[in-house]
C-alpha cells in the first residue's frame, strides 16, 4: 500500500512540476513563426494535456490510498463515506480538493479551442495557464510537513512554496527545453535553429536563478524539518536528504559544462545534439529527485523523529584540551588548517598553478584534521541522541535515585567510576542509556535492559543529571550572579489541597518562583514573615510555593490562620519535590529562587535570605537565558 501511495505521490508531483515548466518554457521562448518552433509549441501544449491528465489521475489515486490508510481498512478507499470524510473532514483533503478543482479549470481551459494568432491573446493563455499551474503546484506546501511547523507556519509554508515553483521552472522548463532543442538539430533551418539558441540562453539565465533560489529554499526547510546533524544521518526523512543532496552534485556539474562549454558553441548543430544529450541526462536525474521528494513527504520529518547515529563515534566540543600534547596538537591542526586556507584563495588567482594548489590545500586540510580531530573523536551508541523518555522532573529523578542507591551505588558512588566525574557530565543522555542498558562488559559492569524498564533506566539518567549538578549548586549562595544562570530547576507538580494540579513550569516566561522548603515547628516564623511580604513579593513577579518536608494532609491549617498564608502550598507529592531538591540544599529550612527561565539563581539554606534585593537584582538583568528544555541531554 505505502509502494503504491508513493508511486502515485511521485507522478502527481511529477507531473504538476512539468505542468509549470512547460507553459512557463513556452512564454520564455514567446511566439514564433518559424515551423520547428510552431511544431514544438503545438506539442507542448499536447504534453501539458497529457500532463493534466496524469495530475488529475494520480491524484485521485492517491487520496484513494490515503483514505485507505487513514482508515486503516483497505476497503475504505472504495467506500464513498470514508471518501468525503478524508476530503470534507481533514486538512490535506481540503488542500486537495482545492488543487484539483485548479487543475479541473486548468484543463477545461486548455481543451477550449482558442484563435491566439494576436499576440496579446497568445500570451494571455500562456499566463494563465501557467498561474493555474502555479497556483496548483504552490498549494501543495499548505498540507506539506512545513504546514505542520509552529511558530512561523506562514513561513515555513511560503518557503516550500518558493522551492517547488522554483523545480517547476527549472526541472519543467528544462524538459521542455530539450524537446526543443532535439526538434531544431533535426531541422536544416536556419531561423528554426536560432529561435532555440534564443530560448536556450534565456532559460540558462533563469534556471541559475532558479536553482539559486531551490538551493536557498532547500537549506531553509532543512533548517526547519532536520535541525540537527543527528536528524540528517540518523533518520529516513534525513538520510532521503543526504540522497537528493547527492542526485544534485552531477546534475550542478551538467548545469556548469552546459553553461560553459556547449551554448557558447552554439547554434552548431553537433554541439546542439551534445546538449540535448546533456540536459536529457539533467532532467532524468532531476526525476530521481522528485521521487526522492516524494518519499521524503511520506516519512517523518526528522525533527520529529528518533535519530539511530550510524557511526561508532562522534565529535564533542565540550572536551578539554588538557595535556600539553593535546594542546600541541590543537596548534598545529589549527595552523596547518590556516595554511590550507591560504593555499586554497591563492588558487582562486593563479591560473597555472590552480591544481597544485588545491591539490595542496586538499592535503593540509586532510593532516590538519589528522591531527587535531582525535581529542575531540568519543565513543557514540545508536542512542546518543535519542531523545529520553522521561522529562527531567521531580517524580523521575527521585524514583530514579531509589534504584541508583540501591543497585548502582556501591560501584559508582565515590569510585574511581564515580558518575559525578566531569567525563560523565559530559556524555550525552543517549549514551548513558546506551550503557546504562547494555552494560560495559569489560569493566565488569552488567547490563540492566532486563533488569529495569525503559523508563525506569531514563529516571536513573535523570537522577545522574541531577547529582552530578548537586555538587556545582554549592556555588549558588545568597546572591544572584547576573548573566549565569546554569543550574535548571527540576520540574514538578504542584497539588494544593483539592484543586487542579500545576506544574512549576507553568510559571516559565511568567513569574520567578520562591521554592520554600520547610519544616515545623522550626520555620514557622520564617513562613509567617513570608506570608506578610507576599503581595510585596507578587507585585515584583514572585510566585511562592512552600513545600512541607513532612507529608501532611493538613498541611495548610498546620501553618495557622494568621497572617494568612495566600501562596501555594504543596499537600501531595512532596516527598518527591523534598527528594530533588533537597540534593541542592539539604537541611530542615532551605529556599531556591528560580527565575522566569527555569533556572535556580540563588539558594539560601537557611532562613534568613533577603529575597527582595535579589528579585530586584533579577528584574535589572539583561541577558535573559532560554527557556531550558524539558529533556537532559
Amino acid at each position: 500500500m505505502r509502494i503504491l501511495l508513493l508511486t502515485a505521490l511521485s507522478a502527481h508531483l511529477a507531473s504538476s512540476v512539468l505542468v509549470v515548466g512547460t507553459f512557463f518554457m513556452l512564454l520564455l521562448a514567446g511566439p514564433s513563426r518559424a515551423p520547428t518552433a510552431r511544431r514544438w509549441e503545438g506539442a507542448m501544449v499536447v504534453w501539458g494535456r497529457l500532463l493534466l491528465l496524469v495530475a488529475l489521475g494520480s491524484g485521485i489515486v492517491w487520496l484513494l490510498v490515503r483514505t485507505a490508510l487513514f482508515e486503516g481498512r483497505a476497503q475504505a478507499a472504495l467506500e464513498p463515506r470514508a471518501v468525503l470524510h478524508a476530503v470534507l473532514d481533514t486538512w490535506p483533503g481540503l488542500i486537495w480538493l482545492a488543487r484539483h478543482g485548479i487543475l479541473v479549470i486548468l484543463a477545461a481551459f486548455l481543451a477550449i479551442r482558442s484563435d491566439l494568432t494576436e499576440r496579446r491573446d497568445w500570451i494571455a493563455a500562456r499566463v494563465e495557464a501557467l498561474a493555474l499551474g502555479a497556483l496548483a503546484l504552490a498549494l501543495m506546501s499548505a498540507s506539506s510537513h512545513a504546514a505542520a511547523i509552529s511558530p512561523g507556519t506562514a513561513l515555513t509554508v511560503a518557503i516550500d512554496a518558493c522551492h517547488l515553483l522554483g523545480t517547476g521552472v527549472w526541472l519543467g522548463g528544462l524538459v521542455a527545453l530539450g524537446a526543443l532543442l532535439r526538434a531544431a538539430s533535426r531541422d536544416a533551418d536556419a531561423d528554426d535553429r536560432a529561435h532555440a539558441v534564443i530560448t536556450a540562453r534565456r532559460f540558462s539565465r533563469v534556471a541559475l536563478v532558479a536553482m539559486l533560489a531551490l538551493m536557498g529554499s532547500g537549506v531553509l526547510n532543512a533548517l526547519a524539518q532536520v535541525e540537527n546533524i543527528a536528524a540528517l544521518v540518523g533518520t529516513p526523512h534525513g538520510r532521503l536528504l543526504l540522497a537528493k543532496v547527492a542526485v544534485l552534485v552531477p546534475i550542478l556539474g551538467l548545469a556548469a559544462v552546459n553553461r560553459r562549454r556547449l551554448l557558447p558553441a552554439l547554434p552548431g548543430p553537433e554541439a546542439m545534439r551534445r546538449l540535448v544529450a546533456f540536459v536529457g541526462v539533467e532532467a532524468m536525474l532531476a526525476l530521481v529527485l522528485l521521487v526522492l521528494a516524494a518519499a521524503m513527504t511520506l516519512t517523518t520529518p526528522a525533527r520529529h523523529a528518533e535519530p539511530v547515529w550510524p557511526l561508532p563515534v562522534r565529535l564533542s566540543l565540550d572536551t578539554p584540551l588538557d595535556g600539553s600534547a593535546t594542546r600541541w596538537r590543537a596548534l598545529l591542526a589549527s595552523q596547518l588548517a590556516v595554511l590550507g586556507a591560504v593555499a586554497l584563495i591563492a588558487s582562486f588567482f593563479s591560473l597555472r598553478r590552480r591544481a597544485p594548489l588545491l591539490a595542496g590545500a586538499l592535503a593540509l586540510a586532510a593532516v590538519a584534521a589528522a591531527v587535531g580531530l582525535p581529542p575531540f573523536v568519543v565513543d557514540a551508541y545508536p542512542t546518543t541522541y535519542r531523545r529520553p523518555l522521561r522529562t527531567y522532573h521531580a517524580t523521575s529523578i527521585a524514583s530514579g535515585s531509589a534504584i541508583y542507591w540501591g543497585q548502582c551505588a556501591a560501584c559508582h558512588h565515590g569510585t574511581p567510576a564515580d558518575l559525578r566525574s566531569a567525563s560523565t557530565s559530559r556524555r550525552h543522555a543517549g549514551e548513558l542509556f546506551w550503557l546504562v542498558s547494555h552494560g560495559r562488559p569489560e569493566r565488569g559492569m552488567p547490563a540492566f535492559e532486563n533488569r529495569l524498564e525503559e523508563a525506569q533506566r531514563w529516571d536513573v539518567i535523570n537522577f545522574i543529571r541531577a547529582l552530578g549538578t548537586a555538587a556545582g549548586s554549592k556555588s549558588l549562595g545568597a546572591q544572584v550572579q547576573l548573566d549565569g544562570a546554569w543550574l535548571i530547576a527540576p520540574d514538578f507538580t504542584i497539588s494544593v489541597g483539592p484543586l487542579a494540579p500545576g506544574a512549576l513550569r507553568d510559571y516559565r516566561g511568567r513569574r520567578m518562583v520562591l521554592l520554600v522548603l520547610y519544616t515545623l515547628p522550626g520555620s514557622r516564623a520564617r513562613i509567617s514573615e513570608l506570608a506578610r511580604k507576599y503581595n510585596l513579593l507578587s507585585t515584583l513577579g514572585v510566585e511562592i510555593i512552600a513545600v512541607p518536608m513532612q507529608t501532611s494532609a493538613d498541611a495548610i491549617r498546620e501553618l495557622g490562620a494568621s497572617p494568612p498564608v495566600l501562596f501555594p502550598v504543596v499537600t501531595d507529592g512532596n516527598a518527591a519535590i523534598i527528594a530533588t531538591y533537597g540534593m541542592f540544599a539539604s537541611g530542615p529550612h532551605a529556599e531556591l529562587l528560580i527565575d522566569r527561565q527555569g533556572y535556580v539563581r540563588a539558594i539560601w539554606r537557611d532562613d534568613t535570605g533577603e529575597i527582595q534585593v535579589q528579585v530586584e537584582r533579577l528584574n535589572e538583568e539583561k541577558s535573559v537565558p532560554p527557556f531550558p528544555d524539558d529533556h537532559v541531554h
